[in-house]
């Protein structure tokens, strides 16, 4: 459904309440947010410090930003999977497995964003 309202600052400032209110949602009922959550407080200044220059220091921290966005976007999946189909379904796991894998393939990015820099950095 299309949004009537007019577009503007309050709108934006809504649509950044609505935000907040998903990242605390998540990081009350998402273990494994939580758990990325506390590895980006450990790895985004580790980034910055180890980055030489701006597309070094983009790699290091932005592929950690993407590691949590796509744990939002799987847990939320994930909540919309479980109100429709409480009860097992094979395409509801599947659904799930997938949003899952997606998360997994952004830290197998993060392991060789990383990896390649501090490989050329220190070998």
């Amino acid at each position: 459904m299309p949004s009537t309202e007019p577009r503007g600052p309050r709108q934006i400032g809504r649509a950044m309440i609505w935000s907040f209110k998903g990242l605390r949602a998540a990081w009350i009922h998402e273990a494994s947010f939580r758990l990325e959550a506390y590895l980006f407080v450990i790895f985004f200044p580790a980034g910055l410090w180890l980055g030489q220059g701006a597309i070094e220091k983009s790699l290091l921290c932005g592929s950690l930003f993407l590691v949590l966005s796509a744990e939002l976007l799987n847990s939320a999946i994930e909540a919309v999977v479980d109100k429709v189909s409480p009860e097992f379904h094979e395409l509801a796991g599947r659904a799930k497995d997938m949003g899952s894998a997606a998360v997994f393939m952004l830290m197998i990015n993060v392991m060789l964003c990383w990896g390649l820099v501090l490989w050329q950095r220190f070998a």
